[in-house]
């Protein structure tokens, strides 16, 4: 595998980078829906609910409503999704991916600097255990064997699952308490989360910091990388 601290290389252009952050803006729009309708469809639509978005909350909640076939299928897929254009991010634009990813948030960056330290050594288990936006990123800037990535990816995504399903016979009892309990409160369940999500995006644009919309900021950050200098000062906040 490449160095994460290998040398800079030119990056594809905008044509390269929109069609891999065009799908992430998708998946990112998908989770909203989720995070706004989760109360109804845990109970109407459980299916629809994981496959617009498969966090573990949402996989804890049904787990034990959905066929063993429904729910691998659909909950390997969603998990998927996201990964390959990340890894492909990674790949092409190298370490202008990761200054990017940095730049967003002080918190991530640390992480980030801490991650590509590790993965020089524990590249391989980090993307079994770990397989996140973030560690598919740093895969890609260090030329993981695409092959080896996906494998060490599936296998780690149906593993997450598997692990989610004995929670789910574990606390059978519990969940469905929580699902009595969201079934009758679904109306003011649906307004706090139609609130929270809207608040949460307005904070975002207010900050400069709406998800979707950074993405649009990221080849000037590459340009600036490229030609070996300090990305503008509207965009260190990205």
């Amino acid at each position: 595998m490449r160095s994460l601290s290998g040398e800079m290389t030119a990056h594809p252009g905008r044509r390269h980078l929109v069609w891999i952050l065009s799908p992430i803006a998708v998946l990112i729009a998908m989770g909203y829906t989720a995070d706004v309708l989760w109360p109804s469809l845990v109970e109407d639509n459980p299916l629809l609910l994981i496959a617009l978005s498969a966090k573990n909350r949402y996989l804890v909640l049904v787990v034990n409503q959905l066929s063993a076939w429904s729910y691998y299928i659909v909950g390997t897929i969603r998990l998927l999704l996201p990964d390959p254009f990340f890894f492909l991010l990674g790949w092409l634009y190298g370490a202008a991916a990761l200054r990017w990813m940095e730049q967003r948030s002080p918190t991530i960056g640390k992480l980030l600097r801490s991650l590509e330290k590790w993965f020089e050594r524990w590249g391989a288990p980090l993307v079994l255990l770990l397989p996140n936006n973030y560690i598919c990123t740093i895969a890609g800037v260090a030329r993981m064997s695409p092959w080896l990535f996906a494998t060490l990816n599936v296998i780690g995504t149906v593993g997450r699952l598997l692990m989610i399903q004995v929670i789910g016979d574990i606390f059978a009892a519990p969940i469905n308490s929580v699902l009595d309990f969201v079934a009758r409160w679904r109306i003011p369940l649906l307004a706090a989360s139609f609130a929270l999500v809207a608040l949460a995006v307005l904070s975002e644009i207010r900050k400069g910091k709406q998800e979707i919309a950074a993405f649009k900021e990221f080849e000037d950050t590459a340009d600036a990388i490229e030609r070996h200098e300090e990305p503008r000062e509207d965009l260190k906040d990205l």
